[in-house]
């Protein structure tokens, strides 16, 4: 007897909470090693030129490898390519939990970072698949994009929750508890959909070409931001990245079984939500870095503290979240709600660069974080939506994966743009203010202003996009014989 329309109901809510387990595990990780590094380079001393690497290697590694990882859900299966990841994910967390050095660390967050790209767009294609009647993917969507938006400072408390009242180690220790029971809960749940019949179609040039290019990219980025953009690595890492990227295009073109069927990036709406994804990734950093370092350093806020303030900012990423997504979306399509999420998170930029060194946390940090909150909330979940609507179910798993590449690979170029021009704002106000007592501090505050100022920029440059790319009609239902998602009406 097949189950019931309540059981069913209630059984695709049970995936949904797996399946925000286990994003939440991969985007909290981008995040809850940063707090901890330095306790982290006290136990193993390790260089400050060195400990960028801990960040770098999982975002290297995640960047380069997520289309494959998404194209192998889509072959193998997602319920199989996501219990590989969590098993995976796990394992490796346990080695970086205990490495006795710098390098066992650094190998363990790269191995992190090959299974989080299994792990995150069969996620997300799961519950593109999972969730096909238009109200409840509504709500599946604007809790999936809470998290999305929230899981990077849910990394910041816990990290620092972790670090200060047990030990560094436990920021990578932690996956263990999260990542084994969402496996035993998949492997119960989620229903068996692998795919015998199209085991051997790898696109093996594609994949080479794509996840070299995407490590050459996101490398050329992370290496400005340590050697300078005139940096013989830096030139040629970005120069062998595009390189790289127009050859995978070219190959997608003639190839019978692409690893990127370039029919998912054509539609103009899936493209835009593609990229408002990026946008928000690069722009998104200049809060979560350069803010953490001035409560830090600055205001002199403990690891904890740090972390719990950025608590209201979480406080309005969900009303806004699930308000948008269940009520707005259905009423005025994504383009208007992404525009003004991007106008916001740019408004909440130029708030920060108010701050000083004598600045408080309540009248100048607090009212910027409440107005990002709601922004990011617009942002996530319809940008989401519009990125994966529409795609014929033997593509959800690439067009999850791109969703992700876009966020990791924005936030890479966003961290090492604005970490560069950072830098070079301090520098230049400490060599004309030699004189000043408190020169380092003043320079430090301009610096993250600076950087504060380009993020702004960003989000402008992503509302324009949005408004140009995205559409404001409302989603419809459209099935055909294919079993393509629902679209939205032009």
């Amino acid at each position: 007897m097949p189950p019931s329309p309540q059981a069913s109901s209630r059984r695709r809510w049970m995936i949904l909470a797996l399946i925000g387990v286990a994003q939440l595990m991969v985007v909290l990780d981008a995040t809850i090693v940063n707090i901890a590094l330095p306790s982290a380079q006290e136990a193993l001393g390790f260089s400050n030129e060195s400990r960028q690497w801990i960040v770098t290697a999982y975002a290297l590694s995640f960047g380069s490898l997520l289309l494959f990882g998404g194209r192998i859900g889509d072959l193998f299966g997602r319920k199989r390519v996501l219990v590989t990841g969590l098993i995976g994910f796990a394992a490796a967390s346990a080695i970086g939990g205990a490495a006795p050095g710098f390098a066992v660390l650094v190998s363990a967050r790269a191995l992190q970072g090959a299974f989080a790209a299994l792990l995150a767009p069969a996620a997300l294609s799961l519950l593109t698949t999972t969730f096909t009647i238009p109200e409840e993917r509504n709500r599946a969507f604007s809790v999936f994009g809470m998290i999305g938006a929230s899981g990077a400072a849910v990394g910041l408390i816990l990290g620092g929750a972790l670090t200060e009242y047990l030990d560094w180690r436990w920021t990578m220790f932690v996956n263990l508890i999260l990542a084994i029971p969402t496996a035993a809960a998949a492997l119960r749940l989620l229903p068996d959909d692998a795919v015998r019949t199209s085991r051997a179609r790898i696109d093996l040039p594609g994949t080479l070409t794509a996840s070299a290019g995407l490590f050459a990219l996101v490398y050329g980025f992370s290496n400005a931001e340590s050697h300078g953009w005139g940096s013989a690595l830096t030139v040629a890492g970005l120069a062998a990245g595009i390189a790289l990227l127009a050859t995978f295009v070219a190959i997608e073109r003639r190839v019978e079984h692409p690893l990127l069927p370039l029919r998912v990036v054509a539609d103009r709406a899936r493209a835009g939500g593609f990229l408002a994804l990026a946008v928000v990734g690069a722009g998104m950093f200049g809060v979560f870095l350069f803010l953490t370092y001035y409560m830090q350093q600055t205001l002199g806020l403990s690891p904890l503290v740090s972390g719990l303030a950025f608590l209201p900012m979480l406080g309005m990423v969900m009303p806004a979240g699930a308000i948008g997504q269940t009520r707005l979306l259905p009423r005025f399509g994504p383009r208007p709600l992404v525009a003004v999420g991007m106008l916001l998170s740019a408004a909440a930029m130029l708030m920060f660069t108010g701050v000083t060194v004598h600045s408080s946390y309540a009248t100048d940090v607090l009212p910027g974080l409440l107005v990002i909150g709601l922004g990011l909330g617009l942002i996530f979940a319809p940008a989401m939506d519009t990125a994966t609507r529409g795609v014929a179910g033997p593509d959800a798993g690439v067009a999850s994966a791109l969703v992700n590449t876009g966020q990791q690979v924005g936030g890479s170029i966003g961290t090492a743009l604005l970490s560069t021009l950072a830098a070079s704002a301090a520098g230049a106000y400490a060599s004309t203010h030699q004189a000043a007592a408190d020169v380092a501090a003043q320079a430090a505050v301009h610096g993250y202003t600076a950087a504060f100022t380009w993020a702004a920029a960003v989000f402008a440059v992503g509302a324009l996009m949005a408004w140009l790319l995205l559409p404001s009609d409302a989603p419809v239902v459209e099935p055909d014989a294919a079993g393509v998602e629902p679209v939205f009406a032009h």
